[in-house]
């Protein structure tokens, strides 16, 4: 398994569960200091950062691009990707697919978190799901392109009420395609699930990405979630993918850099 770091780089979500803000540079140098493996990237679109100035960035350094988020669409435009509005998919779709380019110049996926969207109104939860699993097709075909995924990531009942458990996940993601992959993120999982450890050992193969966070979501170490099951059922399952910190600065980026790297020493450092 390998370590990773978030870097939120859109003014919208500055109070966001980013342990790094706005400043890519001292963020990628914090990380090659720390240890960790890659950076996970939260960007308001794909042309903020140039690729070169990425690509130089991650080679200093002797990081990797863990994913990249694509929540700027919904936080700055209101886009999702099951929206009753044929015209807001197809601009939700656009927007997307230009990250999938910027992600997969690294070989990257793409993380489709708040893009997914709600059910509601005069629109059914089954119509819903079908619109994001078209969407999430169509993104899938560009995905092979760069030999990567498209990971959809559950989120818990208070952001969206489409999919919040791993189960409902795993069955969503193989009925559609093979190179479609779930996201676990352990502080969505602490509200939703009965037990994390058994959740992911239902899922297995279909996770391809983990957000490692404690149950408040600070960073791991300052809440109540046992890790040490966690990381034996990821061991179970084979899993070698990237655990990424998704949590909140807490008490400042750099410490909570730290109990991050800390916590993955101790319990996922195979």
């Amino acid at each position: 398994m390998k370590s990773a770091v978030t870097i939120s780089l859109v003014s919208e979500a500055s109070s966001g569960p980013f342990v790094f803000h706005e400043d890519l540079s001292l963020a990628c140098e914090t990380a090659k200091l720390l240890g960790f493996d890659a950076i996970e990237l939260f960007a308001p679109d794909s042309v903020t950062v140039p690729l070169k100035t990425l690509h130089t960035l991650l080679s200093d350094n002797g990081l990797k691009l863990a994913a990249v988020g694509t929540g700027a669409g919904w936080v700055r435009h209101k886009l999702t990707l099951s929206s009753p509005d044929r015209a807001i998919r197809k601009r939700a779709l656009e927007f997307v697919d230009s990250m999938q380019e910027f992600a997969g110049a690294f070989q990257a996926p793409v993380i489709i978190g708040s893009m997914q969207g709600r059910w509601g109104d005069d629109q059914s939860k089954s119509v819903t799901l079908e619109l994001l699993g078209d969407s999430l097709l169509q993104l899938s075909d560009k995905a092979n392109s760069f030999n990567t995924c498209v990971l959809y990531e559950p989120l818990n009942r208070y952001e969206t009420n489409l999919i919040n458990r791993l189960d409902e996940g795993t069955e969503f993601v193989k009925s559609l395609a093979p190179n479609i992959k779930l996201l676990a993120d352990l502080f969505h999982m602490a509200i939703e699930e009965v037990n994390l450890a058994e959740a992911i050992r239902t899922a297995g193969p279909s996770i391809g990405h983990v957000h490692l966070a404690d149950s408040n979501r600070r960073p791991a170490g300052y809440g109540h979630t046992d890790f040490t099951p966690i990381a034996s059922a990821l061991k179970e399952i084979g899993y070698s993918g990237y655990l990424s910190a998704e949590a909140f600065p807490y008490p400042d980026s750099h410490a909570a850099a730290e109990a991050t790297i800390d916590c993955f020493r101790k319990h996922f450092r195979l």
